[in-house]
């Protein structure tokens, strides 16, 4: 037994992952765009856009074929977030869509729902992804659907 038995503390439970990740393959379903969802607990010194462009890049987001992936960033303990969306998608939806959903976090933070806030938050990306990019035959899922978790 180690020094620590009990272990570091996970930044969402098992049922709220299972939530999360199932809202994204929902969001996902009737869209060839994709949304990953990154949680981490701090956001520390840095700007959470800047942290969420540099994620963006590893996870090689850019890459999807029609610029149509979106990024959720959340770094928890600080209540901070960035959503990012590719070329392709911010150009058809635009800025307005984008504080539209950061202020739906905001309020679902404040209130102390934030897997709330994250779940409704994927839902109304994956809308706008299946207005402007819809699911076509030849689509497959270029990104994992996964929640990835950073420090």
């Amino acid at each position: 037994m180690g020094l620590f038995p009990f272990g570091k503390k996970e930044l969402l439970q098992e049922p709220e992952k299972e939530r999360l990740v199932q809202a994204i393959r929902t969001a996902e379903r009737l869209t060839s765009g994709e949304i990953r969802l990154f949680v981490e607990s701090r956001c520390a010194y840095v700007d959470p856009m800047d942290r969420a462009q540099e994620i963006f890049l590893s996870l090689g987001m850019e890459k999807t074929k029609q610029h149509n992936g979106v990024l959720l960033y959340v770094a928890l303990k600080d209540r901070q977030f960035a959503i990012l969306g590719d070329k392709g998608i911010h150009d058809k939806v635009g800025d307005h869509f984008w504080q539209k959903e950061a202020h739906l976090l905001k309020v679902h933070f404040s209130q102390q729902r934030v897997v709330e806030g994250m779940e409704e938050c994927i839902k109304e990306i994956g809308e706008s992804l299946h207005t402007h990019f819809p699911y076509a035959a030849s689509d497959e899922n270029e990104l994992p659907d996964d929640i990835i978790f950073g420090r």
